[in-house]
């Protein structure tokens, strides 16, 4: 089964952290593009932080930039999202998708975009 799972969400105090894992089962992540998306209560789905096939680019949202890094180790088939200094704006599911390109250089940060791939997300909640 082609899928790709989320896990190391949870319940965090105000200026905690976490770390995000996305890994992929069924294929292989080397070829593709990968996002980080979050949607809160009524809200929209936004675009939180992308990385390249190979990890040379990555992107960030304004919000999150100095807080977030993303880095992926494809020999592990998984892709990672270091949150640091964690805000109750930050509450959210929090979900990974994946574009198959050539252009080693692809980085989306757009929820509209065509991802081949979404996983089912994983809950992230910012409390004290």
């Amino acid at each position: 089964q082609l899928q790709l799972v989320e896990s190391g969400g949870g319940l965090v105090q105000p200026g905690g952290s976490l770390r995000l894992s996305c890994t992929a089962s069924g294929f292989t992540l080397d070829y593709y593009a990968i996002g980080w998306f979050r949607q809160a209560p009524g809200k929209e789905r936004e675009g939180v932080s992308c990385i390249s096939t190979r990890g040379g680019r990555t992107k960030y949202a304004d919000s999150v930039k100095g807080r977030f890094t993303i880095s992926r180790d494809n020999a592990k088939n998984t892709v990672y999202l270091q949150m640091n200094s964690l805000k109750p704006e930050d509450t959210a599911v929090y979900y990974c998708a994946a574009a198959r390109t050539g252009l080693s250089t692809l980085c989306i940060l757009s929820p509209d975009y065509g991802m081949e791939y979404w996983g089912k997300g994983t809950l992230v909640t910012v409390s004290s």
